[in-house]
C-alpha cells in the first residue's frame, strides 16, 4: 500500500456533529479535536446506569483540550514510572478525541482505539497515543474513554452489567453518526485496543448489538476472555463490604468517589493479570453478552470482520520483573502455580528444557504468557477458517533494555503508534529504540485499516505468524495445539 501524507494548513475548519459544532486545533498538519462528549456525564442519578445521550450545546465549543478521564488512581510503584496515567479533573469523562487528516476528505478509514489498564486504570490522554502519525498517513484515528472499575464493571443487581462496555459500543455509536464530518468512511471502521481493551473488543466481536458498528478489529495482547455474573460479583461485594454498605448502585452511589477509589484500590492491589487477584472482568450477562465471547467466536460470531491478534514475546516481564517475582518464586511455588493452572507435566518439561538458564519465575511467566494469550488467540485464529473475514497472527518480540524488562506487556504501543520519541514510550523502551521497526509495524496498522490486509499471509493451515523482532520482520510458522495436552508450548519453526 503506498501511502500518500496529507496535511493542512491555515484554519481548523469547524465541524458540525449531531449535538453541536466543534472546533479543534491544527497540530503536526493534521486537525486535532479533543474531549467531545460522546454520552451525558455518568454522574449523579446517571453514575450506574447504561450511558445516555449526551446534551446537545448552542454555539462553537472548543475542543481543544483532553476530557475529564473516569474515576481512578495511579499504577502502583513500580509500574507507576513505567506506565504513566495522566488524571484529567472533571465529571463527564464520555469523552473521545479525533485526528483526522482534513474534515475536508471523504471516505477515510477510521481506527478506534480502546485503551487498556486493566479496568481500572488508563484513559485517551495519555500521550503515547497520539493519533498524528495515523491521520499523517491518512487514517482518522478515535481514542476513547469509558467508565473503570466499580463503576464501569462491578456487578450490581440494580445496574446494568459491563456499563464500561456499554460506553464503548455507545462511542461507536457515536463515530457511526459523526464521522463522516470529519473525513472518515462509517464502514470502514477498525477497532483496535489493546490489553484490556483487546479483551473489550473481543466482548464487542462476540456481542450482537456491535454488529455492523466495524468492519475490522485488533487485539494487541488481549485474548476473549469472561466470568459469569456470579463469579464477577466477588470484587464489588468485597468493596461494599469494606465500606460498609450493601453491594449494590443505590448503596454505592452515596458513596464519594474518592472514598470508592480508596477501597477499590485495597481490594484489588497485590494481584496480577497473569498471576490473578481480585480484579474487575467482563460478565455474561445475558443481555449485552448473551455467552461466553470465547466460545462465542469459536463458533462463528463475527465471522466477517477481519481480525488482527497477536501479542509479546514476554508479556509477563512487565509485572514479574520489576516486582522481583523472577528471582523471588520459589520452586515448590512454581509447582503449586502449575497444578492450579493445571500444565501438564510433559509441558511444563519442554519449557524446562527450551529454558536451561531460567529461573523458576521466568518459566512461570513463560507458562502463563502463552496459557492466557498465544494459546487462546491460536485456537481463536483456528476456528474462524470458515468465514468471510481474513485473520491475521503477529508477534512482537524486541527486548527493551530497560530494567530488563525484554519483549514484555506494552511495549509495542510506542511502535504500533509511532510515537518512540515521547517520555511515555521512551519510559518502557529507552531512548535508543529502533526506528525502522515502528516504521514497519505502524505501516502494517495502517494497510490493516485501509485494506484489511496488514502485508503478510492470513491465517491458514500452515498457521503463519509476523514476528516483529530485533531483526527485520519475518513470517514463521506456529505450532498446531496439541489436544492430547489441553494445551501446546508456542514454538517457532521456519
Amino acid at each position: 500500500m503506498t501511502v500518500v501524507p496529507h496535511r493542512i494548513t491555515g484554519p481548523v475548519p469547524l465541524v458540525s456533529t449531531v449535538d453541536g459544532v466543534v472546533r479543534g486545533t491544527l497540530e503536526q498538519g493534521v486537525a486535532v479535536f479533543r474531549g467531545i462528549p460522546y454520552a451525558a456525564a455518568p454522574t449523579g442519578p446517571r453514575r450506574f446506569r447504561a450511558p445516555e445521550p449526551a446534551e446537545p450545546w448552542e454555539g462553537v465549543r472548543e475542543a481543544v483540550a483532553f476530557g475529564p478521564t473516569a474515576p481512578k488512581r495511579p499504577y502502583s510503584p513500580p509500574l507507576d514510572e513505567l506506565l504513566p496515567d495522566p488524571e484529567v479533573a472533571g465529571e463527564g469523562c464520555l469523552n473521545l478525541n479525533v485526528w483526522t487528516p482534513s474534515p475536508a476528505r471523504t471516505g477515510l478509514p477510521v481506527l478506534v482505539w480502546i485503551h487498556g489498564g486493566a479496568l481500572l486504570h488508563g484513559s485517551s490522554a495519555v500521550e503515547l497515543y497520539d493519533g498524528a502519525p495515523f491521520a499523517r498517513d491518512g487514517v482518522i484515528l478515535v481514542s476513547v474513554n469509558y467508565r473503570l472499575g466499580v463503576e464501569g464493571f462491578g456487578v450490581l443487581p440494580d445496574a446494568p452489567a459491563n456499563r464500561g462496555l456499554l460506553d464503548q459500543l455507545a462511542a461507536l455509536e457515536w463515530v457511526r453518526r459523526n464521522i463522516a464530518a470529519f473525513g472518515g468512511d462509517p464502514r470502514q471502521v477498525t477497532l483496535c485496543g489493546e490489553s484490556a481493551g483487546a479483551v473489550c473488543i473481543a466482548a464487542l466481536l462476540a456481542a450482537p448489538r456491535a454488529e455492523g458498528l466495524f468492519r475490522r478489529a485488533v487485539l494487541q495482547s488481549g485474548a476473549p476472555a469472561a466470568l459469569s455474573p456470579e463469579a464477577g460479583r466477588r470484587t464489588t461485594e468485597l468493596i461494599a463490604e469494606r465500606l460498609g454498605v450493601a453491594a449494590t448502585a443505590a448503596a454505592l452511589a452515596t458513596v464519594e468517589p474518592a472514598e470508592l477509589l480508596a477501597a477499590q484500590s485495597a481490594v484489588t492491589s497485590g494481584g496480577t493479570p497473569l498471576t490473578g487477584g481480585n480484579s474487575f472482568q467482563i460478565v455474561v450477562d445475558g443481555e449485552l453478552l448473551p455467552r461466553d465471547p470465547a466460545e462465542a467466536l469459536r463458533a462463528g460470531a463475527a465471522a466477517g470482520v477481519d481480525l488482527l491478534m497477536g501479542s509479546n514475546s514476554e508479556e509477563y516481564r512487565l509485572w514479574f520483573v520489576p516486582s522481583g517475582l523472577t528471582e523471588r518464586l520459589s520452586r515448590l511455588q512454581l509447582r503449586l502455580a502449575l497444578l492450579k493452572f493445571r500444565v501438564p507435566r510433559a509441558t511444563a518439561r519442554t519449557y524446562r528444557a527450551n529454558r536451561p538458564a531460567a529461573t523458576p519465575g521466568e518459566l512461570l511467566g513463560a507458562l502463563a504468557t502463552d496459557l492466557l494469550l498465544r494459546v487462546p488467540l491460536n485456537r481463536v485464529a483456528d476456528a474462524r477458517g470458515d468465514g468471510s473475514g481474513r485473520t491475521y497472527l503477529y508477534e512482537f518480540g524486541w527486548p527493551s533494555p530497560v530494567r530488563r524488562l525484554g519483549a514484555c506487556h506494552a511495549l509495542e504501543i510506542g511502535f504500533v503508534f509511532d510515537t518512540l520519541d515521547r517520555p511515555d514510550t521512551v519510559a518502557l523502551t529507552g531512548a535508543d529504540a529502533p526506528q525502522e521497526l515502528a516504521d514497519a509495524m505502524h505501516a502494517a496498522w495502517v494497510r490493516f485499516a485501509a485494506t484489511g490486509d496488514p502485508g503478510w499471509p492470513a491465517w491458514n493451515a500452515s498457521r503463519p505468524v509476523m514476528v516483529f523482532g530485533p531483526g527485520a520482520p519475518e513470517v514463521v510458522c506456529a505450532p498446531r495445539d496439541d489436544e492430547l495436552r489441553g494445551w501446546a508450548p508456542y514454538r517457532r519453526t521456519s
